[in-house]
């Protein structure tokens, strides 16, 4: 909460919190049928595991404390017959939040000290907590206010063909570029909000066809679709672009120890690069001699090389789904689809049936 810069010591309660709850929470959702079951249950683990972290941290000052109290029997007023480790707790409790009872006291001035430090603990601890949550609400407010924008502009799922598409239009690379460019900002800011607060990668977002890693992951593939085919009037952007989020994915996947792996099956098909290079040439960009061939293959297999182990060791650990490069069937996007139209389009296959 308070250190400036991410903490680097192997032993620390919160990494092997989240290590340990997190392999036990996503490790039984096979019980869960449906996918929106199951992102439901996936979902609640990101809001508990912070209120348990801070229950953790409280309950070990406590304890802490009790102990101390406990060895110096401090804590107990010279006509106090009760003189147990369950009092010395109930002290330690009754001064960490501020009580201030009075059934049991300090008579010696190691306990009156004691007192004061752990009362003050308190106050600063329940100061952290009431800074802390609105941090975290502002960073993943900010975080999926873009991912949102981003369903009109790349699909739902995003994916980097319907991007290239949907920006083919008079003055598409204008607008691409000045989205390559938020996007960098974008990757930015999740960086440092993620290495600040890793607990924020386990907030899930409204939508189960969409996430941070998935918007991240489409935002890279078309930064490295544009630089592969030397797009002139986005090649530069793209490339900072590229840069930046994939330094977001790199340093995401250290601060969770996740080694980067390959795939047994590609994420890009022949029939999905075919429709890449048909994008490429009629939609991304009025010139016709733009280069999609072996060069272009090659340039965007060694861009690949570079983020795709990160991300894929991200969405394996996450239980968070890649985009696929181009879209796989027709579907609408969120902002098309709203709740009642499903509730009818069942009814309706409901009563075709019967």
């Amino acid at each position: 909460m308070v250190l400036p810069r991410r903490v680097t010591r192997k032993v620390r309660i919160a990494r092997l919190f989240y290590g340990t709850t997190w392999r036990f929470w996503s490790g039984i959702i096979f019980r869960c049928t449906g996918p929106r079951k199951v992102e439901t249950y996936l979902g609640v683990y990101g809001p508990l595991s912070l209120l348990i972290l801070l229950s953790i941290w409280a309950g070990g000052l406590i304890v802490g404390f009790g102990l101390i109290h406990w060895a110096y029997a401090a804590a107990f007023s010279p006509g106090n017959s009760a003189t147990g480790l369950a009092v010395s707790l109930y002290y330690s409790g009754t001064t960490f939040f501020t009580l201030g009872l009075g059934d049991v006291t300090p008579h010696t001035m190691v306990g009156r000290f004691l007192s004061v430090v752990e009362s003050g603990l308190g106050f600063g601890f329940l100061a952290l907590i009431i800074s802390y949550l609105p941090v975290l609400n502002q960073s993943f407010g900010s975080r999926e206010t873009s991912i949102s924008m981003l369903d009109a502009r790349a699909g739902s799922p995003p994916t980097a063909t319907e991007m290239l598409m949907r920006h083919g239009h008079k003055r598409g690379s204008d607008d691409l570029r000045k989205l390559l460019l938020n996007w960098e900002r974008w990757a930015a800011e999740l960086l440092e909000s993620h290495l600040s607060y890793p607990v924020l990668g386990y907030f899930r977002s409204q939508h189960e066809n969409q996430s941070w890693l998935s918007a991240l992951t489409a935002v890279l593939d078309i930064s490295a679709l544009l630089i592969s085919c030397d797009e002139e009037d986005c090649r530069n952007q793209a490339g900072l672009t590229f840069a930046m989020a994939r330094h977001t994915v790199v340093d995401l996947a250290i601060v969770f120890n996740l080694p980067p792996t390959v795939p047994a099956q590609d994420r890009i098909t022949p029939e999905e690069l075919a429709i890449l290079k048909d994008s490429l040439i009629h939609e991304g960009s009025p010139d016709e001699t733009i280069d999609t061939g072996a060069g272009f293959e090659k340039k965007l297999g060694e861009l690949r090389d570079m983020y795709e182990p990160y991300v894929h060791s991200l969405s394996y650990y996450f239980c968070l789904p890649l985009p696929p490069w181009a879209r796989r069937h027709e579907r609408k996007d969120n902002w098309e689809v709203s709740a009642w139209q499903q509730v009818n389009m069942k009814k309706e296959r409901k009563g075709r049936h019967f």
